[in-house]
């Protein structure tokens, strides 16, 4: 399966298949912010959702660019077990927006985790974004290694962006 992801499709096909994952969610995005969906008839941050598949037993890495601002701070604060168990990673070169769901299914696209990549704003106010969501073989491997290569700090020792890098993976 590959299919064409666009617009609003990025919050009601993939931030929803992401908050199904059984087993694992990996998140590759370059900007990350205080992002919101609503579950159950209540707005509440994206934040509240990992929290929630991370008390299920569920892995969570998330690479990120850059330390987020005050908003997704205090957000983040508020779910204490993210502190504790969301497994972090701080990379400025990343620039790639991949989400992994239980190494089975994958979106490669535009969208940064972000209300108005993926969020719940209203059309008028969120990016235009394009991906496509896919569990191809061929295409769902190289991703989960592109984005494993980051996580295990491949790039680092050799690396020409260190004094920019607030927290080396090596």
């Amino acid at each position: 399966m590959i299919k064409f992801i666009s617009d609003i499709a990025h919050y009601d096909l993939v931030l929803n298949l992401a908050a199904q994952a059984r087993t694992s969610l990996w998140i590759g995005t370059a900007d990350i912010k205080d992002l919101y969906v609503m579950r159950k008839g209540t707005i509440l941050p994206f934040l509240a959702v990992l929290s929630e598949l991370i008390n299920k037993g569920i892995t969570i890495r998330l690479i990120h660019a850059k330390e987020p601002g005050r908003p997704f701070q205090k957000d983040f604060d508020s779910y204490p077990l993210l502190a504790q168990r969301l497994e972090r990673a701080l990379c400025p070169r990343v620039h790639f927006k991949i989400i992994i769901i239980d190494s089975t299914l994958c979106y490669l696209g535009s969208a940064n985790l972000t209300g108005a990549g993926m969020g719940i704003k209203s059309s008028l106010r969120r990016n235009f974004e394009a991906g496509i969501l896919t569990d191809e073989t061929a295409i769902l491997n190289p991703a989960i290694e592109e984005f494993d290569k980051v996580w295990r700090g491949t790039e680092c020792l050799k690396c020409q962006r260190k004094q920019y890098c607030p927290a080396p993976i090596i």
